[in-house]
């Protein structure tokens, strides 16, 4: 609006300053008729002659008079205007939030029917582990008797890769079988044969499933039965079990299939056995 008034007062101006110069036909009083040689009539000419030409024009048309109240009726326009740009503009705000809404409300669906597929996933996953461990322990029962000794209802197997008693205990049990227990004189027998063969010509120990971790010179198998048969070494130099409490866990000799105790914890092969 300040604007618009400003304009005005322009206008008005340049016609007061229009209005007040002299027009051709009516000399200022007291002026002497201009002569072709004075000034002011020369300028009056140039004067004349833009009007000819139509450089100046003849009427400068006059300006509509404002009054305050199309003033207020304009102010009242343009605020209706900038109210109806600001409902069209949250009515757009609303409509994006709706469609924002909906959109979020399809992603929470789709991550809730993902998660039952990750969920149905896992269940096919466990699964297959169990399936592959069941796969694995038939494929070692296989292996023990195909590669390995048979002694009547047993099947034993040597295996050189390093363990300590705990591992090479987990090991049998992942192909199916467990650590070597010779039960009497003939599985004895047996099985030293089996593993001085394996062996020859060196001389390697083997882990058997004996033990006494839970009473020192109570000797279980791994199945938790005592041992009633025993073959250790015996000799003026060097008689065992000699490792009391330090060494608790047995192993085979390959030379000569005696037994010695040893650390638990040291690595040397094993013998797993399974049913035939």
């Amino acid at each position: 609006m300040k604007r618009i008034m400003d304009c005005v007062a322009v206008v008005l101006f340049s016609v007061l300053c229009l209005m007040s110069i002299p027009s051709r036909g009516e000399p200022d009083p007291g002026s002497t008729e201009a002569s072709p040689a004075n000034p002011a009539s020369i300028q009056r000419s140039e004067a004349e002659e833009k009007q000819v030409r139509g450089d100046v024009p003849n009427n400068f048309p006059e300006p509509e008079p404002t009054s305050p109240l199309s003033d207020f009726e304009n102010t009242y326009n343009y605020v209706l205007s900038r109210l109806a740009a600001m409902d069209q503009a949250i009515h757009k705000l609303n409509v994006g939030h709706y469609t924002l809404d909906i959109k979020v409300t399809q992603l929470l669906d789709g991550v809730s029917r993902l998660d039952g597929r990750i969920g149905d996933m896992e269940e096919h996953m466990q699964q297959v582990v169990l399936y592959t461990k069941d796969n694995r322990k038939q494929i070692g029962r296989l292996e023990g008797c195909q590669k390995g000794r048979r002694v009547g209802h047993k099947c034993y197997l040597v295996y050189r890769s390093y363990e300590n008693y705990a591992g090479a205990n987990a090991k049998c049990q992942e192909r199916g079988g467990r650590m070597a227990m010779p039960r009497d004189r003939k599985e004895q027998e047996a099985l030293a044969d089996y593993v001085k063969n394996f062996f020859h010509p060196g001389n390697w120990p083997v882990w058997l499933g004996i033990n006494d971790l839970l009473t020192e010179g109570q000797y279980l198998f791994e199945d938790m039965t005592r041992v009633s048969y025993f073959q250790w070494r015996k000799h003026f130099l060097s008689s065992q079990p000699d490792g009391g409490k330090r060494e608790n866990c047995v192993a085979m000799s390959s030379d000569d299939g005696d037994w010695w105790d040893h650390y638990c914890d040291r690595n040397m092969y094993y013998l797993c056995e399974f049913d035939a």
